[in-house]
């Protein structure tokens, strides 16, 4: 429980730093992660609802009236869409692998409850979605989104898990998707709400290709570049998925938009 708390407080202190105005953008590597535990029961290695914590704590403070977040975790941020489904005041988004853990949860059609209904997207994405559907769906779906939400701050709930050589998941997202990812958030940050992102540590779970991926991050956050390429970058261009594949994406994505 004590690293659990400490990885929970460091996310609150990565978001009170952004809407403070002590830091532009911050990374918090938080671990254990949060994203899968719910109001009332720890799930899915996640112990304390980190994000979740930090939003709440930020807003009862006054230090923000509304928060976005987005999950780009592999699997579906069944935690954080719980905690907050019946609220107005956090917009939640999550792009995940279509039933993969926790199986049960993530469908489109679940847009939040009461005063929180149209505050919650799920983007439920194929098996073998790559670089190319990951930034259709952020651009078609969670930035339009995000943008007329009109928050405070972006919270980023940040897993490396849809790499293409991770364990846990069946994606092909590359270094350059995250990098893209990344840069497509804080553009809008910069539009939207003077820069403030918090990118908050989920899962990944593939030790030979997250810390490429991460790099790839941090990178973009910074502004700085350091020379730590993709040993695998050639071999997973070549494994991208095709054209036809991609268009099937694209097509499901474009009815989500349409639906919503």
């Amino acid at each position: 429980f004590e690293t659990a708390a400490l990885s929970a407080g460091l996310t609150k202190a990565a978001l009170f730093g952004v809407l403070g105005g002590d830091l532009r953008n911050v990374y918090a590597l938080s671990r254990p992660p949060g994203h899968h535990c719910l109001p009332d029961w720890q799930n899915g290695f996640c112990l304390l609802a980190n994000i979740a914590i930090a939003v709440e704590a930020a807003l009862a403070e006054g230090l923000a009236a509304r928060v976005a977040v987005l999950d780009w975790d592999v699997h579906h941020g069944n935690g954080t869409e719980a905690i907050f489904y019946d609220r107005a005041d956090v917009l939640t988004i999550s792009l995940h692998q279509e039933r993969n853990y926790p199986l049960d949860t993530g469908d489109f059609a679940d847009r939040g409850n009461g005063t929180g209904e149209g505050a919650n997207l799920n983007v439920p994405l194929p098996p073998g979605t790559g670089h190319r559907g990951y930034m259709r769906a952020i651009e078609r779906l969670a930035l339009p989104a995000i943008r007329a939400f009109r928050p405070d701050a972006i919270v980023v709930a940040c897993g490396f898990d849809a790499g293409a050589f991770d364990p846990l998941g069946r994606m092909l997202a590359t270094q350059e998707t995250f990098r893209e990812m990344t840069r497509a958030v804080m553009t809008l940050a910069d539009d939207i709400c003077g820069g403030r992102v918090v990118m908050a540590h989920e899962g990944g779970y593939s030790e030979m290709h997250v810390p490429f991926l991460g790099h790839a991050v941090l990178e973009e956050m910074s502004g700085g570049r350091a020379a730590a390429a993709d040993p695998f970058a050639e071999t997973l261009a070549k494994r991208q998925p095709g054209a036809g594949f991609d268009a099937y994406v694209d097509r499901l994505i474009a009815g989500m938009a349409e639906a919503l």
